[in-house]
């Protein structure tokens, strides 16, 4: 039986089943009117990196415990619940870990998700967001295999500041090259993510800036998220994105650009001389629940309605006891039908917390950012 957290009664079937008058599956609607079009799948909670921010050594240490490799959905479970996600209305899908680069043969996982089509016939739009540490052996074969695009984390040029917040001693220059080649093998637009804790990296937003201004990729600033338990977040390390615009614009002159899809979580921004966009991710002082149309598949099979739950829905205990995609199909509806969830609108810009639960919140390296 499915995990009943959230409160959704997933003993009965919705009151009408996932199908629509013609026998398809049908578009999904949340309580707040928001549609299921993105999911985020992790297919592992390992990495390779102890990043101060999401996988802090004093937690993730030599004695932590990851999950076994038998409670890991394979590949064909995971291929499965996405064939039933698209059809309930998903177009993008976004491989996340911990590291999914260390999952191995991911790319046959890729070659998998390749062959699904959208509601409308089209192909998949299928994501990857890496450390970029491995990315320079294995850009070719993710995009042989089907990947479109690829999200690469790096938080500084400054080669000793990076070691230190990675915590491995992993070089800056391992990862940029991996980005190098996955722009040169057309995984693009190459898009780079930079999370920027006041007091610990601001000084790179600049540099940052310089280095990828005129790549034709798309560096992206986000603000320092309270995921999870184990980072300490506070307030006071937060560095809003208005104020990393304002830095920006000074040596940079920067314009808005329009949102080019619904439920986009960065702002956009040009440089006023044509050489490029960059982006910046408010989550904490601009809350995008509003329009949030994402969902969350642990590595285990936990179905997350937000990044910043506390429980999930065990549907790999249904994927493997049950062939049949129907009951599969209207339980993830029942799920998504019964969603509320907004936290980051209801917790505010001052990161005052908003939950009442005991449960605490997943970490970031368990679901996928």
């Amino acid at each position: 039986m499915l995990d009943t957290s959230n409160h959704i009664p997933l003993r009965d079937v919705l009151a009408g089943p996932a199908l629509n008058e013609f026998g398809s599956f049908k578009p999904l609607i949340d309580r707040l009117r928001r549609p299921l079009r993105d999911l985020r799948i992790s297919v592992t909670d390992r990495c390779n990196f102890r990043c101060v921010y999401c996988m802090p050594r004093e937690v993730f240490g030599k004695d932590h415990v990851f999950l076994a490799r038998d409670s890991l959905l394979s590949f064909e479970e995971i291929e499965r619940l996405a064939r039933v996600f698209v059809s309930h209305g998903v177009e993008k899908i976004r491989l996340t870990g911990g590291e999914p680069l260390l999952r191995k043969n991911l790319e046959f996982l890729i070659e998998r998700l390749a062959t699904l089509r959208t509601l409308d016939g089209k192909a998949l739009d299928i994501a990857l967001t890496t450390n970029g540490s491995l990315l320079a052996r294995k850009a070719q074969s993710l995009r042989d295999a089907g990947l479109s695009r690829v999200t690469v984390s790096l938080d500084a040029l400054d080669d000793h500041l990076f070691r230190r917040m990675n915590d491995v001693d992993h070089r800056v220059a391992d990862v940029l090259r991996g980005i190098e080649k996955a722009h040169a093998v057309g995984l693009a637009p190459v898009k780079i993510n930079m999370v920027v804790k006041l007091g610990t990296n601001d000084q790179e937003i600049l540099p940052m800036a310089r280095f990828f201004k005129s790549s034709g990729m798309v560096l992206r600033f986000i603000e320092y998220m309270d995921v999870g338990v184990s980072n300490g977040w506070q307030m006071s390390e937060v560095l809003p994105s208005e104020q990393v615009i304002a830095r920006l614009n000074h040596e940079f002159p920067l314009l808005p650009l329009d949102a080019t899809a619904q439920g986009e979580t960065a702002q956009r921004w040009k440089y006023a001389d044509g050489t490029g966009e960059l982006g910046v991710i408010s989550s904490v002082t601009r809350a995008f629940c509003s329009t949030c149309t994402r969902a969350r598949l642990s590595a285990e099979g936990k179905f997350y309605l937000c990044l910043f739950g506390s429980q999930g829905h065990d549907l790999r205990r249904l994927v493997r006891i049950n062939p049949q995609e129907l009951p599969l199909a209207d339980a993830i509806a029942q799920i998504w039908h019964g969603r509320k969830d907004r936290y980051s609108e209801l917790r505010g810009s001052d990161g005052a917390s908003v939950l009442t639960t005991d449960q605490p919140r997943i970490e970031m390296s368990y679901v996928g950012g």
